[in-house]
């Protein structure tokens, strides 16, 4: 594995604000996404989303709170949400922007550990947690293997 360098708390608070904004999103999309989702065999899945969506939130408070802690405000802005009338198109935008979130949460448990900020690092790994159940559970609703991080 290669040897991370410790951002500085400035870097470290712009990073966490880009993780943020990608919390802010999956709120977003997943409140939309379950009440616009139609179909019979979407309707477990739309049941699901909706606890997901309390869990981003928890996310999110989690992250401005470390973003307090480094002396940083929380942005307020989301990444853009993909829109689509396709229940499995929603469920593929969700896949994707997990999969990329943790991947930066991967990242970024090195970097804080790097800085020996370990109470961030956990909170960090205790977000992957669910993380990685959101993801399994929209695999298993797209009928297909869990995608590797990378």
């Amino acid at each position: 594995m290669n040897e991370i360098t410790a951002p500085t708390r400035t870097e470290m608070i712009r990073l966490l604000n880009e993780d943020l904004a990608r919390e802010y999103q999956a709120i977003i999309a997943y409140i939309v996404y379950s009440q616009t989702m139609t179909g019979a065999k979407y309707q477990h899945i739309a049941g699901e989303l909706k606890l997901h969506a309390a869990e981003e939130l928890a996310h999110a408070l989690t992250i401005a709170k470390q973003i307090d802690y480094l002396n940083g405000t929380p942005l307020t802005v989301p990444l853009a949400v993909k829109q689509s009338d396709s229940a499995e198109d929603m469920l593929r935008f969700d896949l994707e922007n997990e999969r990329v979130t943790i991947g930066h949460y991967r990242q970024r448990i090195r970097q804080a550990e790097a800085m020996g900020e370990y109470a961030l690092s956990e909170e960090l790994r205790e977000i992957i947690v669910q993380e990685q159940e959101h993801l399994t559970d929209l695999a298993d609703a797209l009928g297909i293997d869990t995608p590797e991080i990378g």
